[in-house]
């Protein structure tokens, strides 16, 4: 099969990179990926969770997984018990892993390297080398000291400097079988739920339970998750891609250069989601900061779902929701469209309506109105509450079209754009969501000059009466 770098494929071959902690996994993942997808830093540990990535290497489409370092020494009880559940997921990652790419560094064997070496032993038949940070030569004679534990070949490399990585890419694609690769068309393509919120809400826990799966480290610990983790489900035969992130605090409390990088992660991971699922700790409320969060997903065009977690610790009171989901709407009154719902990702409790409210949701993302349509409604809606009369604040909308989906933008035309208040631009905006099928999403409008329309489109004629939309009074 010939395969295209513009089309995405499913079935996609597996490799893994593994080993000790610093010994360069994450540059190696970034520089085969040709970009910074994970986080790198010069302190051991910074990978728990596995992180993985759709890519093409020398032409070929497969799914790259960087994972935790594997360690044996433990420093204290906290730290022991989050080094279990990283070296436990890393062995998990490897199990399912069409080949494993171990990592090595030149010069430097440790006890964890002679035990990840004695573990992997039998693996050996999808077990490739690799010995970094021999840029220009550098350790070479040390590095060939490694074929004594039994390896048939290795690969001496720089992750940093790319030194040889295209030898190993060459490898990578020579073992894997690509027979059951399949082009992934756009229709069937996933549902991107981006889980977003303040550490500690349970963001792991609710990717965990979509994905039947332990993808994601739960841990008391906050901040235990740093990069972001993807995993797939179906639900009623729609496919999802969950994207588990970071817990995102508030600046002042942000003092890691690790935790910077997380944070910035999980932000951007908002334009790669259509649909952004706000975990919110029933417990406390909305506070600060996740109004700020729903503000970036808001201004970003996703859609937003409240999702108001750890509800079973709640008291059992006669409509609590009711009056939660209340003060969640006055507090935060711009986000009225959102939908909120009750969860225990623990035990599962609502899950089938969030999935339910996300599909709804993904609906009214890609929705398109046509133009003729959409200005039929524009002349109601001016009939029904005309713009100004005043010699400061007349305008005239001459028409409107849709001109994106996923995020939601229609353009409105206007003689006077500098004229139209935000308080006609807010009834626009409801009117859309209300007469158009909008009611769960952000919808953005642009006011330009009626003078400059451009590629839009031509104004449009009215289906009864042949004129242009323009209800401004005279």
């Amino acid at each position: 099969m010939e395969f295209n770098g513009d089309l995405k494929y499913r079935n996609l071959p597996v490799v893994v990179l593994a080993g000790r902690p610093n010994v360069g996994k994450s540059t190696l993942f970034n520089r085969l990926l040709h970009k910074r997808r994970a986080i790198t830093d010069p302190t051991p540990g910074v990978t728990r969770d596995p992180v993985g990535m759709d890519t093409f290497i020398a032409g070929k489409p497969l799914r790259l997984i960087d994972t935790g370092g594997f360690k044996l020494d433990r420093e204290s009880s906290l730290a022991d018990t989050l080094d279990d559940l990283v070296v436990g997921r890393t062995l998990e990652t490897i199990e399912g892993a069409a080949l494993v790419v171990l990592i090595l560094e030149a010069g430097v064997v440790t006890p964890e390297d002679e035990e990840f070496i004695r573990i992997l032993r039998p693996l050996r038949d999808r077990l490739l080398v690799a010995v970094n940070k021999t840029e220009g030569g550098r350790r070479e004679a040390d590095a060939w000291n490694l074929l004594s534990y039994g390896f048939d070949h290795i690969f001496m490399i720089s992750a940093e400097h790319g030194d040889h990585v295209g030898e190993l890419e060459e490898a990578i694609i020579s073992r894997l079988d690509f027979s059951r690769v399949e082009p992934d068309e756009a229709e069937s393509r996933p549902i991107r739920l981006a889980l977003v919120g303040k550490p500690n809400t349970g963001k792991s826990t609710l990717s965990n339970r979509l994905t039947a799966s332990g993808a994601s480290i739960v841990s008391d610990i906050p901040g235990t998750t740093r990069d972001v983790v993807e995993g797939e489900f179906f639900y009623k035969n729609r496919r999802f891609l969950v994207l588990d992130t970071a817990g995102i605090r508030r600046k002042s409390k942000v003092t890691e250069n690790i935790e910077y990088y997380s944070v910035n992660r999980a932000i951007k991971t908002m334009d790669e989601a259509d649909v952004v699922i706000l975990l919110i700790d029933a417990r406390e409320g909305l506070a600060e900061q996740d109004k700020k969060i729903a503000a970036l997903a808001h201004e970003k065009g996703r859609g937003i779902i409240l999702a108001l977690n750890k509800w079973d610790t709640m008291p059992a009171v006669k409509n609590s929701f009711t009056a939660a989901a209340d003060r969640t709407r006055f507090l935060f009154p711009k986000m009225e469209y959102a939908p909120i719902v009750a969860l225990c990702a623990l035990d599962g409790a609502g899950i089938e309506e969030l999935l339910a409210t996300a599909v709804r949701m993904y609906g009214q993302l890609n929705k398109r109105v046509e133009t003729a349509p959409l200005n039929q409604a524009l002349e109601r809606w001016l009939e029904e509450y005309p713009p100004p009369i005043g010699p400061q604040t007349r305008f005239k909308i001459k028409y409107a079209v849709q001109v994106s989906e996923n995020p939601v933008k229609f353009v409105f035309f206007v003689s006077r754009p500098g004229a139209v208040g935000e308080a006609y631009v807010s009834y626009l905006r409801n009117r859309i969501r209300k007469d158009l099928g909008y009611s769960l999403i952000p919808v953005e409008i642009e006011l330009r000059s009626s003078g400059k329309a451009g590629s839009e489109g031509r104004r449009p004629r009215n289906s009864r009466s042949g004129a242009a939309v323009d209800r401004g009074r005279r």
